[in-house]
């Protein structure tokens, strides 16, 4: 796994290289679906650009209901006995083009 700084600088956003970078996994979630998806932060960063975390929850919209306001989105580790299977191929931009 990738070194991380001992201390990240004050104020620095942490974005989706940075992510990558760690070894993270986006996870994007629709309540009102209950449907969690998951990717690689590199393939969001191809169709979004290099946003934090928030910048993520604010550009994507739910594949099944459309809708914007229900989504959540953060960053975690992997686990390692877990494999997580990610959605490269279901990315699309927020305005319902393909990415």
């Amino acid at each position: 796994m990738p070194e991380q700084p001992e201390k990240w600088p004050r104020g620095a956003a942490w974005t989706l290289t940075h992510a990558h970078d760690a070894g993270q996994v986006a996870g994007i979630r629709c309540a009102r679906c209950n449907v969690t998806r998951y990717y690689k932060p590199l393939e969001l960063r191809e169709v979004i650009g290099n946003v934090t975390i928030d910048g993520v929850r604010q550009k994507v919209r739910c594949q099944r209901c459309g809708g914007r306001e229900w989504m959540s989105a953060q960053l975690f580790h992997r686990p390692v006995n877990r494999p997580t299977r990610t959605t490269s191929d279901a990315l699309s931009k927020s305005d319902g083009r393909s990415g």
